[in-house]
């Protein structure tokens, strides 16, 4: 473990901007390295760490109230990704079609809302789905798909422990 907290720390080091940092004022993410390392490599060590990291900062005492995100936004936004997957058993590609406008919602809700919170959250989501359609293998994104919801859970229980 101690080999993956120095190459964490690494990674934390070359962010600008994001959940190793401790400045108020940046908006939180996680980088894309660690997305890609947690979607495509599977790294559910560093899944676990990023969430718990990045979910308090998306309540960020320094934000005016109305920026940080709720527990409602949040729910809202896994809902439909849980409905999407109950539905890939069913039908794979109608759950793929559906998975892949889930992107143009988050920007609707990120611009309707305009809160810091819900950008924060849309835009580490936005880059996670990325990783999922970057193989044209059908049977990896499937894979795929199911490791951005780990993380997406991981983020809504450590939003809801905060």
């Amino acid at each position: 473990m101690g080999n993956y907290q120095a190459q964490n720390r690494q990674n934390y080091g070359n962010r600008s901007e994001g959940s190793g940092s401790t400045n108020s004022g940046a908006t939180p993410t996680i980088s894309k390295d660690s997305l890609e390392k947690i979607i495509v490599d599977g790294d559910v060590e560093l899944l676990v760490n990023e969430a718990k990291d990045f979910s308090p900062k998306l309540v960020n005492p320094s934000w005016k109230e109305s920026d940080r995100l709720s527990t409602s936004q949040i729910r809202a936004i896994f809902g439909e990704v849980r409905q999407i997957q109950g539905q890939l058993s069913v039908d794979f590609d109608k759950a793929l079609r559906r998975l892949y406008l889930v992107k143009p919602k988050l920007a609707y809700r990120a611009k309707k809302e305009n809160k810091e919170g819900v950008r924060a959250l849309t835009t580490v989501l936005d880059q996670a789905l990325d990783f999922v359609y970057a193989e044209k293998d059908k049977t990896n994104r499937k894979e795929r798909f199911e490791r951005f919801v780990q993380l997406f859970e991981a983020i809504l229980a450590y939003h809801k422990g905060k």
